[in-house]
């Protein structure tokens, strides 16, 4: 058996479950996990579906088959292939606690990922990263030469194919160009103290004003600076008996564990973009199960 995922969204009427899980069944595929929501607010219906096929089915031939069916509700749709790994760059610039958590979950295959580069406008990280045996590229970025080096950024992409670019403390800003070239496919992660604290040391701003919440948020990037489309997101509480030192610590374990869950839902393609927020599914039984440990 191979196992396969279906995703949909189109706006909501009656027959579409029945439709998908006749057509489904027809093709002597078995349903394995599904979850769909149904937005009063918006009209719109999403749905993820994961099942097994016969070995041997032709997931083109599924897809031609299944387009009458796209056709009479007007779908957004795909088919994916729950065993491929997505191709992902990782942007980093010179806090490498998100990098290195990315690291280690995709060494033990927690993050069932295909790495094919890392971009970075320092060489910090260059050495610990060319020894997973991924290709690192030192981009500089200077306000003078920034089309330029978006220009090389979007270069790599193309020629590894990269399905994905994840910002693991990239503290450069995206141009417009580039945040709509790669709509949907950049993620990125930063604390939550917007619009609260902004500009250097949030963390220290944070411990002066005596804050017991410290949280993360991971998003997809949009021209509109840290305010795109939230996929995950995570709080620990602090007590006055912290100190500064202590914020910045607890605040980059949240970040890492947030922006791991954050890429987990998009590579098992289980957000959904909707309108300015999304719809996240759970993961399927066994989704978060790694390979190997240690």
């Amino acid at each position: 058996m191979i196992k396969l995922a279906l995703t949909v969204s189109c706006v909501s009427r009656i027959g579409i479950v029945a439709a998908i899980s006749t057509f489904l069944a027809s093709n002597g595929c078995n349903i394995t996990d599904s979850a769909q929501f149904d937005d009063t607010n918006t009209g719109k219906f999403f749905i993820r579906i994961s099942f097994t096929a016969p070995e041997g089915t032709d997931v083109a031939s599924l897809e031609t088959q299944f387009s009458e069916i796209v056709a009479r509700f007007g779908m957004s749709w795909a088919f994916h292939d729950e065993a491929a790994k997505m191709k992902i760059i990782i942007m980093v610039s010179r806090f490498g606690h998100c990098l290195n958590d990315i690291l280690y979950r995709y060494r033990i295959g927690a993050l069932p990922i295909e790495i094919v580069a890392v971009i970075s406008n320092h060489t910090d990280y260059q050495g610990v990263v060319e020894s997973h045996g991924i290709p690192f590229h030192h981009i500089n970025v200077t306000p003078e030469n920034k089309p330029q080096a978006e220009a090389q950024i979007l270069k790599v992409v193309s020629d590894t194919e990269a399905e994905l670019i994840v910002l693991a403390r990239y503290m450069q800003i995206l141009s417009d160009e580039m945040c709509r070239k790669m709509s949907g496919r950049i993620i990125n992660i930063h604390h939550s103290f917007l619009p609260g604290f902004k500009g250097a040391n949030p963390y220290k701003q944070a411990y002066v004003r005596g804050v017991k919440l410290i949280g993360a948020t991971a998003h997809y990037v949009t021209a509109d600076l840290d305010e795109g489309p939230i996929i995950e997101q995570d709080i620990i509480r602090v007590t006055h008996a912290q100190s500064a030192a202590d914020y910045v610590a607890l605040g980059r374990d949240v970040e890492a564990q947030v922006f791991a869950r954050a890429i987990h839902a998009h590579i098992h393609h289980r957000v959904f973009l909707n309108g300015n927020k999304t719809v996240v599914f759970p993961a399927s039984p066994g989704g978060y199960a790694s390979d190997r440990m240690g």
